[in-house]
C-alpha cells in the first residue's frame, strides 16, 4: 500500500511506521490519522510482522493536531465526531494489536501526538524528546486516551499536573515518572530501538500479544476475574508452538526457536 503521510517499512519480522510530515513536526491531519490506522491494520493482518516500531521523521515524533486544520473548520463542527472518527480508532488500533508496539520517541511528543506515543506497549525516548499534555492551552481537554493511560502510568497527581499546567516534561523527567522505559543518547536511538525490536520479534509473540490483552483487560477486572481470563489464555498459549518448541529448548538446554505460532 501507497501512502504519502507515513512512511511503512518492514525487515527483519518488524514493520516500522514513520509518521513524516517533517515540515510541520508531523502534525496529525486527517490523511495522517486514516494512513496510520491503515498501517496498524496492515501490520496487524501480516503474519510476518512480529513487532511493530512507530516513531516520527525529523525532529519530532508529533506536535499533535494540526491547527491549522483546526483554523479551517467552519460551522457547525463536531470536534467531539472529528475525535471519534480520528483518533478514538488510531488509539483502539494500537491497543488492540496483538503484537508488541514500541513508540520510539526521537523529539516531542505534544498532544494527541504524546497521546498516541502513551497508547504504545514501551516506549523509548531520545534525550532531546519531551512530553507535553498541551490541550490546555487552546481550552481543551487531553484526548487520544490520555485521560486513561496517563494516571495508569504515573499517577493522578502528576498526570493532572500535565494536563493542566501543559507544561514540558523531559525525557530524564518521563523516566523517573515511569512514563518510558529507556532513554538514550539520541545518536543511538535507532539502534536501540532495533535491539528491542529484533529481541521481541524472535520471541514468543503468541504470548507476547496474549499478555497484552491480559494486562488491558485486567485494567478493568476484579482480581478473580483477572484470575479466570489468565486460565483462558494460559490454554490458548498452552496448546501453541511455542510452548511446546520452549519446553523441549529447555530440556536440551539450547536457546529456543519461537514462531510466534
Amino acid at each position: 500500500m501507497n501512502y504519502e503521510t507515513i512512511l511503512y517499512d518492514t525487515a527483519n519480522n518488524v514493520a516500522t511506521i514513520t509518521l513524516n510530515r517533517p515540515e510541520s513536526l508531523n502534525a496529525f491531519n486527517d490523511p495522517m490519522i486514516a494512513e496510520t490506522i491503515a498501517a496498524f491494520k496492515q501490520a496487524r493482518r501480516d503474519a510476518g510482522v512480529r513487532c511493530i516500531v512507530l516513531t516520527g521523521s525529523g525532529r519530532a515524533f508529533s506536535s499533535g493536531q494540526d491547527l491549522k486544520d483546526v483554523q479551517r473548520w467552519e460551522g457547525d463542527f463536531s470536534i467531539g465526531e472529528h475525535v471519534r472518527r480520528g483518533y478514538n480508532g488510531l488509539i483502539m488500533a494500537i491497543v488492540t494489536v496483538e503484537k508488541p508496539v514500541i513508540a520510539a520517541v526521537n523529539g516531542v511528543a505534544a498532544g494527541a501526538g504524546c497521546g498516541v506515543a502513551l497508547a504504545a506497549d514501551l516506549r523509548i525516548a531520545s534525550h532531546k524528546a519531551s512530553f507535553i499534555q498541551a490541550f490546555s492551552r487552546v481550552g481543551l481537554v487531553p484526548d487520544s486516551g490520555s485521560t486513561w493511560t496517563l494516571p495508569r502510568l504515573i499517577g493522578y497527581a502528576r498526570a493532572y499536573e500535565m494536563a493542566i499546567t501543559a507544561e514540558r516534561v523531559t525525557a530524564e523527567k518521563a523516566l523517573e515518572w515511569g512514563l518510558v522505559n529507556e532513554v538514550v543518547p539520541d545518536e543511538q536511538l535507532t539502534e536501540v530501538v532495533a535491539a528491542w525490536a529484533r529481541s521481541l520479534a524472535e520471541g514468543p509473540t503468541l504470548a507476547f500479544g496474549l499478555t497484552k490483552r491480559a494486562m488491558r483487560r485486567a485494567l478493568d477486572l476484579s482480581l478473580a476475574e483477572a484470575l479466570e481470563y489468565e486460565s483462558y489464555l494460559q490454554e490458548i498459549a498452552g496448546r501453541s508452538q511455542d510452548f511446546q518448541e520452549g519446553v523441549r529448548a529447555f530440556t536440551e538446554k539450547r536457546d529456543p526457536t519461537f514462531k510466534g505460532q
